[in-house]
């Protein structure tokens, strides 16, 4: 049976999000045939009594070219099937479905209105993704199809759509997307949007200015490295400033008055509690984040809210030869989608990135034999980023003054307890990086 071979294939794919916990069974709920030798299913996933669903793209072919072998999932009635986003003779029916908005059996592709798409380009992956995949089509579009299926529309479809009516000037322009019926809810299937071939990842970019400074002896101040990234930084604060003002004149806005606040500090302490129970190295500094997060109990001023990207860090945006590009506005994909759609404060973004920078400063520092030594110039490097982003976040608009740290302290100190337990489940030689947020 074709479930079989699913059910077998899929909990080894890097986008499957129920690793290390056995299936149950596997279920085909839609099996659209999209053209000779590919179809479209949505597959459901029962483990431990719970279902999730997931998009596959299936190819079926006599033979299976050496290319493709990678991608095999098995033999079905004689015919070789695989997972066919890795075959670009298959995958042109996306950007052709897409130009042409025809609709196959519940599936329905759909362009921004005004927006031509060429459909001659043909489809590479991309690997560095998880609970995603990206397919670049030539130097012109980049197509993300979401793996795992949750009902709705995704926040990326509706922030990225909006804020291109709007023409805001720090997002890759959006050109289609794909959408079916889930559980009766219109759900984002995928979406397609400008491919920004000539730029550069934040987070590469980051991490070749620390480099440079490592590189360095003898020790130099961060300000005197030949690869300070600071100027960038700042620009990156006003570029991310410019987002928050267009989101809050995109969608509505809110305020948080001081006993939702409180509750906000308590959800906090709860996960801090779950932290040190998972991470004992957590323990002695537990105290000293409580404190910071009691102390959101005692703000008496309202807190502003809005939409907010999210799930903020230097691997989420993107420099070009002219500017800043921020990307995947879809919020943290293992969340519920109504607490990805929720409003926030835009602090919350502000630190994520302030994370972020903490993060690039000592990602090198993991296994290096002069870890130690270098410490004092990791502090400098992040200190001094972490400075000019706020600079520039200011100068761009964005509202942060001194009322604004100890809530600002507090999210940034949530997302390090995140980061600790993250990184103690999935990856222990970079559980340093987040426990210097607490020294």
């Amino acid at each position: 049976m074709l479930e079989q071979l699913l059910a077998a294939w899929i909990g080894h794919q890097r986008w499957f999000g129920g690793k290390g916990r056995p299936i149950d069974s596997v279920s085909i709920d839609a099996d659209v045939e999209l053209e000779p030798g590919l179809r479209h299913l949505i597959l459901a996933v029962w483990q431990d009594g719970s279902r999730d669903r997931y998009q596959l793209l299936l190819g079926e072919r006599d033979e299976l070219p050496e290319r493709l072998k990678h991608s095999l999932i098995g033999v079905h009635h004689d015919q070789y099937v695989y997972d066919a986003v890795h075959d670009s003779a298959r995958t042109g029916w996306l950007l052709r479905g897409m130009a042409t908005e025809s609709a196959r059996n519940g599936l329905r592709p759909r362009h921004v209105p005004g927006v031509e798409i060429d459909t001659s380009p043909r489809s590479l992956v991309l690997g560095a993704e998880q609970s995603n995949t990206s397919l670049v089509y030539g130097d012109a579009y980049i197509c993300k199809l979401f793996r795992r299926l949750i009902p709705g529309m995704n926040p990326e479809l509706e922030v990225v759509t909006a804020l291109a009516a709007r023409k805001a000037a720090h997002i890759a322009q959006p050109y289609g997307w794909i959408e079916t019926e889930l559980d009766g809810t219109p759900t984002t299937l995928a979406i397609m949007q400008e491919f920004l071939s000539t730029a550069n990842d934040g987070w590469d970019l980051a991490l070749a200015s620390v480099r440079d400074l490592y590189g360095t002896r003898p020790e130099q101040a961060a300000a005197e490295a030949g690869g300070d990234f600071a100027a960038e930084s700042h620009r990156l604060g006003t570029a991310t400033a410019h987002v928050h003002i267009e989101l809050a004149e995109a969608f509505p806005t809110d305020v948080v008055e001081p006993p939702e606040i409180k509750r906000m500090g308590e959800s906090f302490r709860r996960r801090l509690g779950r932290a040190v129970a998972e991470v004992p190295e957590l323990r002695e500094h537990a105290d000293t984040v409580e404190r910071a997060f009691l102390r959101v109990d005692e703000l008496a001023t309202d807190v502003k809210v809005q939409r907010v990207h999210g799930d903020y860090h230097l691997g989420q945006v993107m420099r070009t030869p002219t500017d800043w590009i921020v990307l995947d506005f879809e919020g943290e994909p293992g969340q519920p989608l109504a607490e990805r759609r929720a409003l926030s404060s835009p602090l919350r973004d502000v630190a994520g990135m302030l994370r972020s920078f903490d993060y690039a400063a000592r990602h090198l520092l993991a296994g290096h034999p002069d870890a130690a030594d270098l410490e004092p110039e990791a502090a400098d490097w992040a200190a001094r980023n972490r400075a000019a982003f706020l600079e520039g976040y200011r100068e761009g608009g964005g509202e942060l003054g001194p009322q604004d740290a100890v809530l600002l302290h507090a999210f940034e100190l949530a997302k390090a307890v995140y980061e600790v337990v993250y990184e103690a489940r999935n990856r222990p030689a970079w559980l340093p990086i987040p426990m210097a947020a607490f020294r």
